[in-house]
């Protein structure tokens, strides 16, 4: 079912924008011909294996490559010694290219998770390279394992690396020690206001880790192009940021490498981070310079794949909140420790995100957040949908529903009442800006859901009644989160459009460098650009993820952000090229760089400041089955609401928030990620488990508010993130509606909730939160 409310005015009647338009890509997709990565094919090509560390913490005391170059058909092996520049990273340039002796990178000669890469193989065939690999003997002396963030923070711990440089930019980061970032929020007085509180709960929640698990694992081709340029062809988010990374490992000019991206098959923000870009670079770059100029191609396996690149942040959060019996919240202390695994990536921006969503989506007066990324050696956490707000709103809204519980109030009831509003500051001291809807979203999601308002307030419905060991419940919550890069961070989006004709416009082409990782953002730039133009979309045509086409940047396709930030842009390039259309150019050709509302970084002492120019709003409504004999769990109903500015192409719309629930309940219930001492036992699809179709819930019920954003392409906010937000904390509110216990740790497995219900559970310990000492005062 679908219900799309829309609060459109007069200035919002669109041709083409709101309609639900077959994708440009879908014939492709559903025929076999869109090519993808692993599809790639050159003549002469050979092929590259990596060798993984497969160890979590030790020096490479030296690696002997003399086996590996004596098999057959082998043609290179590269080692640390190889890369020019042998450092990258996105926030800071923490890890090596390849690890090992014989780099000028200090540190670079250890290894700090099972997937760090040592050594390249390039030969023939991929079985020789392969058998080569096999044979590189690595010489390594262990070092001390930091597995726990808790364990990691004590005085005297390990250090997992020297100090680092932190620039300007990432005032969060930290320099030194294994602590890689910290945040925090100072607002009012928080021990006074706890005398106002006649309610305080306080509590201690654990989210897990989440792999990927897009369709189509790692994997590309490079070769030298025919003006000298290092061309590489993979998937992505970022074909620019991916460039200049290249650019400094290999020290040449970002103009001598050329990134493309073919069809990708999924990225969840798993591609933010480097994975096989830089290596194949690397690789024919040097073969080229030993007089070799043949294509490279390397394409993952599932198990290297979930070991090579990032997850989703484990976090303790440990919460504190007191409110009054009038309902209203007065004071809220909050702590939290996130594993950031080996490495930066994203762990900064990921928790500068948590921080900004830990106290959800509500106004508390008084306020102290403490919130610390810490190196492990386990897999690096960085970016994934939601980027850290769906671990601090599962947190918060369980809080929500703890203390409405504590009150014998109505949890719908609570929530509105508690609610940001327009005007009224959060706890980073401003107002989110661009039209505040939180209150009509829950409403709308709670009507669906049965919930009445009465002269007394909201009331939920009747219980189901249960049958013999089958119990049944039902949870709402609520979320929101940024639209765009934040915290001081100049957002832009660069596009050209080229008009082609005699007397009329024939043909328009839109340049932009756009990744398209199958949320559907071509098609939905293809329909903003022919509703700007005024003409019909068959006459689009899209040039897109190219560094060669696309000289300028149009961003990451991170942050639900692409569609905000193309649709201004493609409109102001449309707005020029006719102009210049009108004044008879013959192709009309402009360029137009979209840059959005500034916004400011979160001071270091209050947490206050501007972070976001936009927000997205949703709420959502489980119903649950729970076999309290065996544990199992059945949803069979999500009311999804979201508030999503204008629907593009509201079936896209919808189709996003399907994937992002389904996404969501795996992340909840099943998908169990587990380490042990650094070491991944979960490296396949057989041990980590995501949804089946038998998982789908039978019905989803999306709703699409559509509040206009003042900023917005059509009044547009962006959504991808939305849906995975507060499926964990309703889910769990509807299983609490149904057994009467509290789940404060995820997954809920079986296991975990058949202990949960026989009082066996076991949450974080409380002597963990002796060792977290806050960054500052």
């Amino acid at each position: 079912m679908v219900d799309s409310t829309s609060a459109q005015t007069g200035d919002m009647t669109t041709r083409i924008v709101g309609r639900s338009v077959t994708r440009v890509d879908a014939l492709a997709k559903v025929t076999g011909e869109a090519v993808y990565p692993g599809d790639l094919a050159m003549e002469g090509m050979l092929h590259l294996k990596i060798l993984f560390a497969g160890r979590p913490h030790a020096r490479i005391l030296g690696i002997d490559t003399s086996d590996a170059q004596a098999v057959p058909g082998v043609v290179a092996v590269l080692t640390a010694k190889d890369v020019p520049v042998n450092e990258y990273g996105l926030q800071t340039p923490d890890q090596p290219v390849l690890c090992g002796p014989g780099s000028s990178k200090a540190g670079a000669d250890v290894v700090r998770f099972v997937g760090d890469q040592v050594a390249l193989v390039i030969a023939e065939t991929e079985r020789a390279a392969a058998q080569a690999r096999d044979r590189i003997h690595v010489q390594y002396d262990d070092l001390p394992v930091l597995s726990d963030p808790f364990e990691a923070l004590k005085p005297g711990a390990p250090l997992l690396h020297p100090p680092r440089l932190v620039t300007e930019g990432n005032p969060a980061l930290c320099a030194e020690g294994n602590r890689i970032s910290h945040h925090q929020i100072r607002k009012g007085d928080v021990e006074a206001a706890w005398a106002q509180a006649d309610v305080i709960v306080e509590a201690e929640y654990r989210t897990p880790a989440q792999e990927h698990a897009y369709l189509q694992p790692e994997a590309g081709l490079a070769y030298i192009d025919k003006g000298g340029r290092v061309t590489v062809i993979t998937a992505g988010q970022w074909t620019h940021e991916d460039q200049h990374q290249i650019a400094h490992a290999l020290d040449i000019p970002p103009d001598q490498v050329r990134v493309i991206y073919p069809a990708i098959g999924g990225a969840f923000g798993g591609r933010e981070d480097m994975s096989v870009q830089i290596v194949l670079a690397l690789a024919v770059w040097r073969l080229s310079q030993r007089g070799v100029r043949r294509p490279v191609k390397t394409v993952w396996d599932r198990d290297e794949s979930i070991i090579g690149h990032h997850k989703r942040h484990p976090m303790w959060l440990h919460h504190k909140w007191g409110a009054t019996r009038q309902g209203k919240l007065v004071a809220g202390e909050i702590r939290i420790v996130a594993d950031g695994g080996a490495y930066c990536y994203t762990t900064n921006k990921v928790l500068g995100n948590t921080t900004v969503t830990c106290t959800g989506a509500y106004e508390i007066p008084n306020v102290v957040a403490d919130v610390d990324g810490v190196y492990t050696n386990n897999p690096p956490g960085g970016a994934f949908r939601g980027f850290g707000a769906p671990q601090a709103l599962f947190a918060a809204e369980m809080q929500m529903d703890k203390l409405a519980h504590a009150l014998d109030t109505d949890p719908v009831e609570f929530r509105i009442g508690n609610m940001l509003r327009e005007g009224r500051p959060s706890a980073l001291g401003t107002p989110l800006p661009g039209g505040v809807s939180l209150v009509e979203t829950t409403e709308k999601c709670a009507l669906a859901a049965g919930w009445t308002r009465t002269a007394q307030g909201w009331q939920r419905p009747p219980r189901r009644e249960s049958e013999g060991a089958l119990r049944r419940g039902l949870g709402l919550a609520v979320g929101f989160k940024n639209i765009g890069f934040s915290a001081g961070y100049q957002e832009n989006c660069w596009a050209k459009i080229e008009l082609r004709g005699d007397t009329e416009i024939e043909e328009a082409t839109v340049y932009i460098g756009s990744a398209e990782v199958g949320q559907g953002v071509h098609t939905v730039i293809c329909q903003m650009a022919a509703e700007a133009l005024g003409m019909p979309m068959e006459r689009v045509r899209l040039v897109a993820s190219d560094t060669a086409t696309s000289p300028g940047s149009s961003g990451s396709v991170s942050a639900s952000r692409m569609t905000f930030m193309a649709g201004n842009t493609v409109r102001g390039a449309a707005e020029r090229a006719l102009r210049r259309w009108q004044d008879e150019e013959r192709p009309a050709v402009a360029e137009y760089t979209y840059l959005a509302p500034m916004t400011t970084p979160l001071d270091p002492v209050t947490g206050h400041g501007l972070p976001n120019f936009a927000y997205g709003y949703v709420a959502q409504a489980v119903e649950v089955e729970v076999d309290t004999e065996t544990g199992e769990l059945r949803v069979p109903r999500v009311i999804c609401a979201n508030d999503v500015g204008k629907a593009v192409n509201p079936q896209q719309v919808v189709g996003q928030i399907e994937g992002g629930v389904v996404q969501a309940l795996g992340w909840a219930t099943c998908e169990h990620f587990v380490t042990e001492g650094g070491r991944v036992l979960t490296p396949d699809l057989s041990t980590y488990l995501i949804p089946t179709i038998d998982d789908v819930p039978e019905r989803m019920d999306a709703i699409l508010v559509e509040r206009p954003h003042p900023d917005g392409p059509w009044g547009v906010r962006g959504m991808g993130e939305l849906p995975f937000l507060p499926l964990a904390p309703a889910l769990a509110a509807a299983l609490h509606d149904a057994t009467g216990v509290w789940f404060d740790e995820l997954p809920l497995t079986p296991e975990r909730v058949l202990a949960g219900i026989r009082g066996t559970d076991q949450g974080v310990k409380a002597s963990e939160w002796q060792t977290f000492a806050p960054g500052r005062s």
